[in-house]
């Protein structure tokens, strides 16, 4: 029997909605991604509640809140404390992104679901991985590996492989085979054949453009707006995507050597730019050279101002300007403010590169045909004045006399206990616990106030004294015995206690935003409702940095996966590409609904066998990959445990016919023959190396079921000396047992 595998969705399947799903491997609960949507809807997150205190670990994919945004919240309100697993920059720039969401709400609300110190304390438990690191986990995890993989889409983001036994348990969403200007596309076609695939349909129903006539009608758009005299406003998110966006621009104003001021405005937009500085290992190959060969960093942006305040835009010169602002949502933040002010202009353009939740104002001025108009509510946060602040002062000053009260309170109750503990000890006429009284019912502990006032006798003491703790420390020969884990200093406590310092490339605040965030003054938010009369063009463009339908069906084909879980997309393209892998990738394809426990566990026959020291000694393993791999002839019997033992063979094995192990790819054996000095070349779909030779592959990759496929090689071409030599090379490319 394989790994048991169960794939529960908690949030995000036939729909849009944030990502968040539970699977279980052998009893193991991962929580994978932990999303939440831009309206912070509490409702979205009871399948979770359900289950928070059953996951063992946590791994997140994406920095953005579809993935991440209820982390915070789960743990403070649903005592979620499993270990996190992510990559660097999906841990700081996620905590970025939570950063700003949280400052962009509570300027215009009293945000309460979580506060600063909840985001920190949720992300001081995040385990940072690298690419391709084999994570082993321990206790209860024991024999699971982790690995986080390239997906594209965000800086950082994950495809993360699960293995356990041998088997694998693929996750990627939101994955991007493009190689973009500031990002590497997805490994995830490398995987071939894992036990279980789960995937999103978001994509499934779009086609896209190339990337070359995307980015001209991009720049295009804007041009021609700044050239009308006009503004344009870009919503984008805190830290993923947007990084694209500006290297776009960075580099077209760099080559045209164009003027039109670029301003980036979110609350850590200096924060975003300084991690992303420090980054370079995570992006493409082209950007890393690149600083290899010119030291030239890419986002040491010459043309991009970054702005933390509104009113620094405000303070710009007039005419024609770029603001790249957040929220994408167009619900809170900057974007909402300057598209209140910019909407009813003609000469404005509204550039929208990505698709808009459902339900926000975004999504609703993508529609077609938009809206003429729209309500919106202006909200800003004001200080307090005369009576109100004379009423808040007070109402604070009795909260701060009522918390001093209580903790007095406690501490005398924590001291009576501790001297009646204490004098219990020490009392001679207390016998067995129990106080002596006498005819009179006067317990002899109601004078003892009045002798001993002031002095505590320990029960280690023979006279009174007062309370006093002994620190005394150990000593050898060499002096005082010291604890080294007492001077360590941990990564978070440096994080906190440098918050306040700016623009250092440890990822600290700058002082702008540390301000904004110690900020206590006294304040109050004030509202109004308005209609804004919308004139100015809005456009849509799709950046998203995902693959478009026809590329996740070709992925898919090729990965082949033995079972394939849905998740994440419209009900309509759920259903769509269900039914295209259930002819062309695999026949077990599951889209399951919230809440519904879907068991995909292997229908391969695995079993663990026991060898002995005596039939080891006699194998000669062979290294294939991660794996070492041999012949065996032996008896299985079961032992008394029930464990299954093999053991050597009473009687000489019968010879067995050579077994060539591995999976060939023809363009690697192309590249290898040209090593060789042999030309070569793709023809019909075959390959033709030298004058004779011919090698194809025959059979179906894609087999369907559990079944291995059933794939041969075949050399064609006159036995001559050149067939030889590339069958030799061909042979060399397999293991032979």
């Amino acid at each position: 029997m394989g790994t048991s595998v169960q794939v529960t969705p908690l949030c995000g399947v036939y729909n849009e909605n944030p990502l968040s799903y539970l699977v279980s491997i052998d009893g193991f609960n991962f929580l994978i991604d932990c999303g939440w949507n831009d309206h912070f809807d509490p409702s979205l997150l009871q399948p979770l509640s359900r289950v928070a205190s059953k996951i063992d670990a946590v791994l997140l994919s994406h920095s953005d809140t579809l993935h991440l945004g209820a982390l915070p919240y789960a743990m403070k309100q649903f005592g979620l404390s499993a270990p996190i697993y992510a990559t660097e920059p999906v841990y700081r720039l996620g905590l970025l992104t939570m950063y700003d969401h949280y400052l962009s709400r509570k300027q215009v609300s009293e945000f309460d679901l979580f506060t600063l110190d909840d985001i920190d304390s949720a992300f001081q438990n995040v385990t940072r991985l690298t690419y391709s690191q084999n994570c082993h986990l321990s206790g209860k995890g024991e024999g699971i590996v982790i690995a986080p993989h390239v997906a594209g889409h965000l800086l950082g983001g994950t495809v993360w492989k699960i293995t356990k036994d041998g088997e694998d348990v693929i996750y990627a969403v939101d994955f991007n085979h493009r190689k973009e200007r500031h990002l590497n596309g997805t490994v995830l076609e490398s995987f071939v054949r894992p036990a279980v695939l789960i995937t999103d349909a978001y994509n499934a129903l779009s086609n896209q453009p190339s990337r070359r006539q995307r980015d001209q009608e991009f720049v295009d758009a804007i041009l021609n707006t700044l050239r009308g005299n006009g503004n344009v406003l870009l919503p984008v998110d805190t830290a993923g995507r947007v990084l694209e966006l500006l290297l776009i621009l960075e580099q077209y104003w760099e080559q045209n050597h164009l003027t039109y001021p670029i301003f980036f405005l979110t609350y850590i937009s200096s924060s975003t730019v300084d991690y992303v500085k420090s980054f370079l290992e995570w992006m493409s190959d082209s950007i890393a050279k690149s600083f290899e060969h010119t030291r030239d960093n890419a986002f040491l942006l010459k043309h991009v101002t970054l702005l933390i305040n509104k009113n620094e835009l405000e303070n710009a010169p007039e005419g024609p300007k770029i603001v790249l602002a957040s929220m994408a949502s167009l619900e809170v933040g900057f974007s909402h403010d300057i598209f209140v002010e910019w909407a009813a202009d003609l000469r404005n353009l509204v550039l929208f590169t990505e698709r808009g939740q459902f339900g926000t104002r975004a999504r609703m001025l993508q529609s077609d045909p938009p809206p003429k108009a729209v309500k919106v509510t202006l909200s800003k946060r004001v200080p307090l004045v005369g009576e109100e602040l004379a009423a808040y002062e007070e109402e604070q000053e009795q909260i701060k006399k009522e918390e001093a009260l209580k903790a007095t309170l406690v501490k005398e109750e924590e001291t009576k206990a501790v001297i009646g503990t204490d004098i219990a000890k020490a009392d001679p006429m207390i016998i067995d616990g129990h106080a002596q009284v006498d005819a009179a019912g006067v317990c002899g502990e109601a004078y003892r106030d009045v002798l001993i006032d002031g002095f505590v006798p320990p029960s280690t003491s023979v006279a009174p004294m007062f309370p006093f703790c002994d620190n005394s420390s150990e000593w050898d020969d060499f002096g005082e015995v010291i604890n080294p884990d007492d001077y360590v200093i941990k990564d978070e406590d440096m994080d906190m206690g440098s918050m306040p310092v700016g623009g250092d490339l440890d990822g600290k605040l700058d002082e702008g935003t540390a301000s904004l965030m110690l900020d206590t003054t006294p304040s109050k938010v004030v509202s109004s409702e308005l209609t804004v009369q919308v004139k100015c063009s809005l456009v849509y463009m799709d950046f998203e940095g995902r693959s478009d339908g026809r590329s996740i069906k070709s992925i898919l084909a090729h990965v082949a996966p033995l079972k394939l879980v849905l998740v994440h997309g419209s009900a309509e393209a759920t259903e769509h590409l269900k039914q295209h892998c259930l002819k062309h990738v695999c026949p077990h394809v599951y889209a399951p609904q919230i809440e519904e426990t879907i068991d995909v566990t292997s229908d391969l026959c695995a079993y663990k066998v026991q060898l002995s020291e005596k039939l080891m000694s006699n194998v000669l393993f062979k290294k294939l990959g991660d794996y070492e791999i041999a012949w065996i002839d032996s008896q299985v019997e079961k032992t008394e445990s029930g464990m299954l033992s093999s053991l050597p063979l009473s009687t000489t094995a019968p010879p067995h016919k050579s077994v060539l192990v591995g999976d060939l790819k023809m363009a690697d054996f192309k590249q290898f023959l040209a090593g060789k000095g042999i030309q070569v070349e793709f023809a019909g779909g075959a390959l033709r190396c030298g004058e004779y030779v011919t090698l194809r592959k025959v059979g179906d990759a894609s087999q369907k079921g559990g079944a291995a496929a059933i794939q041969q090689i075949v050399i064609e071409g006159p036995l001559c000396e050149e067939y030889y030599k590339i069958r030799e090379y061909l042979y060399s490319q397999f293991y032979s047992l």
